[in-house]
């Protein structure tokens, strides 16, 4: 097999490669076999259909045709590995030439990754908000176990703040009533908001049997957006007690003896979160500052690709919500209309893919591997979150070709550890942030333990039968 590369673009190819008929021949062999196995033809038995009948019956240009795409996809693949080229997207094949008995030739063009030299990653400095965990925080986290426990007891008295309430809610709009804005006996508590507004004030000082109205905005269902009017009506009011926060419900709401036990352990869970989403932060920030002012031609096709799936899933979304464009911008002020937000997501997407381009070269140049057990702990993280079974998003992966995309992703997070381990990374206060001692629960290790940590670990996982990893690099499938 020849091939030369013909450079279209600075982020596009096209590859011509002349294959011999030699090099054919165990694909045409197979070609034969197959069709013989699924022919039936009078005196010759299923399977053992000589090429000749085969040729008179079914047609040489059937057979050649079956070697040839079954042979393009390996082809094209050493053509790739030979002119060392990143494929960004799928070929687009057309066999040119062929002479049976002699040579067969196709062209390839494709998307590749344009050449670019990567950022000095160890001049790159970034800069998060420093964060503190308050004794406020650790006071709020304590209360909402608290209320997992308290008790209601009825009462007959007016309602106030704090009170668990029954109410039955009827909106109404120009006199008629909306059904989907209608429900009975739900459970309340007055002051916690979120429900609707003007809810806490007309529900306060009413007691059992009373009925009210009030005048709000509906926030979701058909209606969203509409101006009702809502009868309220009180059939129960209950006291709400929470449980004294000592070392008897330090006991009962917990695995811990005593009180200050438990305080301990909510402050460290809440510094180990807001640790995590620093860390978060920082990756994102070494990120931006590396690829700021890069200027790496990204291929027209995978940037429309990658636009349009966001546009669609941004789309479905919205749908889901029940609101429109125009709505979710007028109550989220993410952006001032509609063009601007659409030029913000169009930024985003080139941003994501020039930093997917910056990560794999990274990855190729050092040469950034990914083995079976890191594979099988990225499925097991994607079945915990998603509450699947393990063996069932492994044997899901493999039907539906997700091994490539995964181990991407791995290395991808490995290269980007590496970045941000060589970049510098302050908090608002000026103190150095070193990501190489955070540990997966957000807790800090031994420096002189310390590993890149790629992701959360899977505790208590059942053990599942890994596929064999081969090889790190995907895998190009064409058709002539």
């Amino acid at each position: 097999m020849s091939s030369n590369v013909e450079q279209l673009s600075a982020s596009r190819v096209k590859i011509t490669v002349e294959v011999p008929f030699s090099e054919l021949k165990p694909s045409i062999d197979k070609a034969y076999s197959e069709v013989a196995k699924q022919v039936s033809i009078p005196g010759f038995r299923k399977g053992k259909v000589p090429p000749m009948v085969i040729d008179q019956r079914v047609g040489r240009g059937t057979i050649l045709q079956e070697a040839i795409n079954e042979a393009l996809p390996n082809f094209y693949g050493q053509a790739i590995e030979e002119h060392k080229l990143v494929p960004l997207g799928q070929p687009e094949v057309e066999v040119t030439n062929l002479v049976d008995k002699e040579k067969v030739e196709f062209t390839a063009e494709v998307d590749v990754r344009p050449e670019f030299d990567l950022p000095d990653f160890a001049a790159v400095s970034a800069e998060v908000e420093a964060f503190e965990v308050s004794e406020d925080d650790v006071e709020e986290q304590l209360n909402t176990l608290r209320e997992r426990f308290a008790t209601t007891t009825p009462v007959e008295r007016a309602s106030a703040e704090g009170d668990v309430v029954t109410i039955s809610l009827v909106a109404r709009k120009d006199g008629e009533v909306l059904d989907d804005a209608t429900a009975d006996d739900l459970t309340y508590v007055i002051g916690s908001g979120g429900m609707l507004d003007g809810l806490d004030e007309a529900a306060t000082g009413k007691s059992a049997g009373d009925t009210t109205t009030f005048t709000t905005t509906l926030v979701g269902g058909s209606h969203k957006g509409d101006e009702v009017e809502v009868e309220l009506t009180i059939s129960q009011v209950a006291e709400r007690e929470l449980p004294e926060a000592d070392d008897d419900f330090a006991q009962l709401a917990s695995p811990y003896d005593t009180i200050g036990e438990v305080t301990d352990q909510i402050r460290t869970e809440l510094t180990n979160r807001a640790r995590l989403e620093q860390a978060q932060d920082a990756r994102d920030a070494v990120l931006a500052k590396a690829i700021d002012g890069l200027d790496i031609e990204v291929p027209e096709g995978v940037r429309t690709a990658e636009l349009d799936a966001r546009k669609g899933q941004i789309t479905q979304q919205l749908a889901q919500m029940g609101v429109t464009l125009e709505q979710y911008l007028a109550e989220s002020e993410e952006a001032e209309n509609e063009e601007a937000f659409w030029a913000d997501v169009e930024k985003r997407s080139l941003d994501a893919l020039t930093s997917q381009l910056v990560l794999d070269k990274y990855a190729d140049e050092n040469e950034i591997a990914v083995d079976q057990n890191e594979l099988l702990n990225h499925v097991l993280q994607i079945a915990q979150q998603t509450g699947t079974d393990p063996q069932q998003e492994l044997q899901h992966m493999v039907e539906h070709n997700h091994m490539p995309e995964y181990m991407a992703e791995i290395r991808r997070r490995k290269a980007l550890a590496a970045v941000v381990d060589a970049a510098t990374v302050t908090d608002s206060n000026g103190e150095t942030i070193d990501l190489s001692v955070l540990q997966a629960d957000g807790s800090i290790g031994d420096p002189a333990d310390a590993e890149v940590e790629e992701a959360p670990e899977v505790e208590d996982a059942p053990e599942v039968e890994a596929p064999a990893v081969e090889d790190s690099e995907d895998e190009d499938q064409t058709k002539a």
